[in-house]
């Protein structure tokens, strides 16, 4: 049976993404989480992730998630949400500056620091349906280009290694909302509440072999 460990560190929307994964896969074990054992015997992991990074980030290192997700990265498919991918760059500007787990390289920034933003009298939060610009992934089977998916952040993230990037959008600013590395996809938006294109990206997750 494929099992699918969705990891609790109290700060993620656990019951959508179980729930939604739940439906896309009826065959699958969705399994809610801190256990490392059981996340190490799972055939795939998802990261969620809710709310302030310092506190995501605090949370992560008190459960020992941050290591999980280390030993995790490059041994099996990865699916990190939100804050989930927010919390895999390096640092992030919000709550004065964070250190955050610094597996992909890049900065993740407010968009109220942004002049274009306050000039088209964008709101911050990023909240609603945006389209999403797409590069080649198998993740992407069967959804098709600008598709659009459901957003709630006021921070936003951008890579320094653009070759990660595997799909983007714009609010006021570019901004990547999918990055992705062999076994690893992190998406900015919430798949769980995108509708047929979100179910749609995690059965893709689901049948995923981690490759490119």
């Amino acid at each position: 049976m494929n099992t699918i460990a969705v990891i609790d560190y109290g700060m993620g929307n656990l019951h959508s993404a179980s729930k939604a994964l739940e439906h896309v896969a009826p065959d699958a074990k969705v399994v809610v989480t801190n256990d490392p054992q059981v996340i190490a015997d799972s055939d795939r992991v998802v990261l969620p992730g809710v709310g302030a990074i310092r506190d995501c980030i605090g949370e992560m290192q008190n459960c020992g998630v941050d290591k999980i997700v280390a030993d995790t990265l490059g041994t099996k498919p990865l699916l990190g949400i939100c804050v989930g991918m927010q919390a895999l760059m390096q640092r992030s500007t919000e709550n004065g500056g964070v250190d955050c787990l610094g597996h992909l390289p890049g900065e993740v920034s407010f968009f109220g620091d942004q002049p274009s933003i306050n000039e088209a009298h964008l709101k911050v939060p990023h909240m609603g349906w945006n389209q999403v610009r797409q590069v080649k992934h198998p993740l992407w089977s069967g959804i098709a280009d600008n598709s659009r998916f459901y957003f709630v952040h006021s921070y936003y993230v951008r890579t320094e290694n653009r070759d990660l990037v595997a799909g983007s959008c714009h609010y006021g600013v570019d901004f990547d909302v999918a990055l992705a590395q062999p076994n690893l996809f992190a998406v900015q938006f919430h798949p769980e509440k995108s509708h047929t294109a979100g179910l749609q990206l995690l059965k893709n997750f689901v049948q995923w072999d981690g490759s490119l």
